[in-house]
């Protein structure tokens, strides 16, 4: 099978099988009022995993006022200044990121998840090398709407080559609800989906992790190549403290409070003992770190140049 990789002067070199450099884009600083950002400011970071190559993509940030209105819910304000003090985290706002994935295998593409807006991962994707139209498969890590806001692009579907994974038990539960989102961005696309659940093969290299809690059907994904591997968790932690450090503070927008944080536990107990790498949907960017097991929580350690040597 003829390798495919991305319309970019980087073609040339990995048909002949040279790895390609770290490369990652200066953050700018994006408007904070802005509910996402897209067009040219928009960064990646790529780096070589095995035999593939894997982006992520800064599709879109955002700052949030009152962070403890999403985290730390079941904890004193006291106690959430104490652990945010002790981070050097300002308790009056944070900043959310919006990432998601594209892994080039060599024979197809595979994105992870479709951002906010097409808008906002066009421009990531352009900015990594890659168009709509190179898209072979989009996995749909859960159907929040930061996840699938950018399926659809003025009513017609963004990706027009892809084809769609998702866990049965999402679609199923959104699609007993009367939620817009899902009406709008995911219904139309259902004949064009392939149904799967935990352990699971989505694609050559790609397995489906179960890490329910946060939705009915949310999974994470477990990416390796030539011996390397690296977990994509999309929303099982949602911040590299407030949700690492402290895995069982409440969090709004989890489903299942209880579960989810059995989910944290479970997740990040396994990468941190297996030492893998893992990618977080509004982990800060670039999104990619390792966890160590720390007291009764986890600490996040940012990728810097270990994937790129």
């Amino acid at each position: 099978m003829t390798a495919k990789f991305p319309n970019m002067t980087r073609r040339a070199a990995l048909s002949t099988g040279i790895a390609v450099p770290f490369a990652v884009a200066m953050a700018p600083d994006f408007a904070r009022a802005a509910s996402h950002a897209s067009g040219p400011d928009t960064v990646h970071n790529t780096v070589q995993l095995g035999d593939f190559q894997l982006s992520t993509l800064l599709a879109g940030t955002r700052v949030v006022e009152e962070p403890q209105e999403i985290f730390g819910k079941n904890v004193t304000a006291e106690e959430f200044a104490q652990a945010s003090a002790a981070n050097f985290l300002p308790t009056d706002k944070t900043r959310f990121y919006f990432t998601p994935t594209v892994v080039n295998t060599g024979s197809e593409v595979v994105l992870f998840d479709a951002g906010l807006s097409a808008g906002g991962t066009l421009n990531a994707l352009s900015a990594a090398g890659y168009a709509a139209e190179d898209i072979d498969t989009l996995i749909i890590t859960h159907m929040h709407g930061d996840h699938i806001g950018g399926l659809m692009n003025d009513g017609s579907p963004t990706f027009p080559n892809a084809k769609y994974i998702t866990g049965q038990a999402e679609f199923d539960h959104w699609n007993g609800t009367d939620n817009e989102r899902f009406a709008g961005n995911v219904k139309p696309l259902a004949d064009q989906m392939t149904f799967i659940g935990d352990g699971d093969s989505a694609a050559s290299g790609i397995t489906a992790v179960g890490a329910f809690g946060h939705t009915p059907g949310h999974m994470a994904y477990m990416i390796e190549s030539n011996g390397s591997q690296i977990l994509v968790m999309a929303d099982t932690a949602n911040h590299y403290v407030w949700s690492l450090a402290y895995p069982d503070w409440e969090v709004r927008f989890d489903r299942d409070k209880e579960a989810a944080a059995a989910t944290r536990r479970k997740i990040l107990g396994m990468v941190a003992a297996d030492r893998i790498p893992l990618i977080g949907y509004h982990m800060p960017f670039p999104g990619m770190g390792y966890v160590e097991a720390v007291g009764d929580g986890f600490r996040y350690v940012p990728v810097s140049y270990q994937l790129s040597l």
